[in-house]
């Protein structure tokens, strides 16, 4: 089982990589690794946070997709409707964008740090897009 370490801030999470159940996904996403972008609040999402992608191609379809995370999980939405996205669910989410609800592909799953994901989302609607990082852990 590979695991993800996601900082933003004095804020730290681990996750598992759905390998099983999002393959492709997964794979493509390793080759990102170390990757460190801005995250900011959804718009439709509820209380989730996005790091917009435009039209970036991590060149996978559908799989193992969901409109409906769980809080800690985290979807890549591979494009279509709406930009190609990934969404990072902290609280109460239905995947949406502004042409209604989208599904993404649930492929990482936080496994620690769950206690302070409800402050790690309300500090970046209150206070705006916020950097972040996923490595491979050691």
């Amino acid at each position: 089982m590979k695991i993800i370490d996601i900082e933003s801030g004095d804020f730290s999470f681990k996750a598992k990589l759905e390998e099983a159940s999002a393959p492709k996904t997964c794979e493509r996403f390793l080759t990102l690794l170390p990757y460190t972008q801005k995250v900011i609040h959804a718009r439709w999402s509820g209380e989730a946070v996005w790091i917009p992608l435009g039209d970036f191609d991590l060149d996978v379809g559908f799989e193992n997709h969901t409109s409906h995370g769980s809080r800690g999980d985290v979807l890549f939405y591979p494009g279509g409707y709406s930009e190609t996205e990934f969404l990072f669910v902290y609280g109460s989410s239905s995947f949406a964008s502004k042409m209604g609800g989208i599904a993404g592909n649930h492929f990482l799953t936080m496994i620690e740090g769950h206690e302070r994901l409800e402050a790690f989302g309300k500090r970046v609607l209150w206070e705006g897009a916020q950097d972040i990082r996923f490595s491979l852990s050691k």
